[in-house]
């Protein structure tokens, strides 16, 4: 999971140049700034399920959280895993990474310890099988479809054993999670990455474009969901690649008005499993500057080529 630190680092050289003085100093910052802001909040959320628990939940509450938890008020004995809203499509496998909300309480009297909602940033397990959670978890979430809701009622065994995590998860501590499932993201294999932008060479592009390379079968994503999904940069002039997230995680932004224009103005519509090349003039990528650190002259244009993979 602490991948996400990379990914983020590349999403954030793509905005750093929207700021427009300096392209190279305002990268270094906007690296700096969202790297320390993804390390903190993965790190809140790796405590709930991973090594150091955390001891208290958020202050504010999200209305999508759920109400009302039905622990089971003894320890279970093994994993129990229940199906409160069926989902539908695959179901995960090993190696795969499932994105979650989830809120996380003590089995014997649903006291509240970590939930991800109030955060309003959904939490990447995976891979499957290997993600550093607890063993409940990575048990758990075999076999789960996107949309489904479910419990997991987990003996100490499978979460932290014997030793005490906080004063909230004290020893020998069996936990309950009421997780909702927002996408399943099949491990990415480099060798399906766009080599080429697809699309004819662009210069002095004076508004947004784009072209689907490959239509998506599955949902569509909307203005205000959240897009999973890898991207490679190229310059539009001459068609060389600048960057690709084809080697991590996907990337997961919101298709929010104040994100990266390209992005946010050029993905909604697209089916999950399509492939969009997206060309860009300077004004809604990275500025007149352009951005010498990825290798992008000024007044420069660019394609994005985008494989959406997952929406919630």
């Amino acid at each position: 999971m602490r991948r996400i630190i990379p990914i983020l680092v590349t999403l954030s050289l793509l905005g750093a140049a929207c700021a427009g003085s300096d392209p190279e100093a305002a990268a270094d910052t906007a690296v700096e700034d969202l790297v320390d802001d993804a390390a903190d909040s993965a790190a809140v959320a790796d405590d709930a399920v991973s090594d150091d628990a955390n001891e208290s939940a958020p202050v504010s509450t999200s209305p999508d959280k759920p109400a009302d938890v039905a622990f089971p008020g003894e320890a279970p004995e093994e994993l129990e895993v229940n199906v409160l809203i069926p989902g539908d499509g695959p179901e995960s496998e090993l190696g795969d990474t499932v994105i979650v909300d989830y809120i996380g309480v003590r089995s014997l009297d649903g006291v509240e310890f970590d939930n991800s909602y109030d955060r309003g940033m959904p939490f990447a397990v995976g891979p499957l099988g290997e993600a550093q959670v607890i063993a409940g978890w990575n048990d758990g979430l075999i076999g789960v479809q996107a949309g489904a809701q479910l419990q997991l009622d987990i003996p100490s065994k499978l979460a932290y054993g014997e030793a005490a995590r906080s004063e909230t998860i004290r020893e020998n501590e069996p936990l309950t999670f009421v997780i909702d499932i927002r996408s399943i993201i099949k491990p990415p294999d480099p060798a399906d990455a766009p080599t080429e932008s697809g699309v004819e060479t662009s210069e002095g592009a004076t508004e947004l474009s784009f072209e689907d390379l490959i239509e998506g079968d599955g949902g569509v994503l909307e203005e205000g969901q959240t897009a999973v999904f890898h991207l490679v940069l190229f310059r539009a002039d001459n068609g060389v690649e600048l960057d690709s997230t084809w080697t991590d995680e996907p990337i997961q932004i919101p298709m929010d008005p104040t994100g990266f224009p390209a992005l946010v103005q050029g993905m909604p519509g697209m089916g999950v499993g399509g492939r969009r090349a997206i060309t860009a003039p300077p004004s809604l990528a990275f500025g007149d500057e352009g951005n010498p650190t990825i290798g992008l002259p000024a007044d420069t244009d660019v394609v994005i080529v985008v494989d959406l993979v997952g929406a919630y």
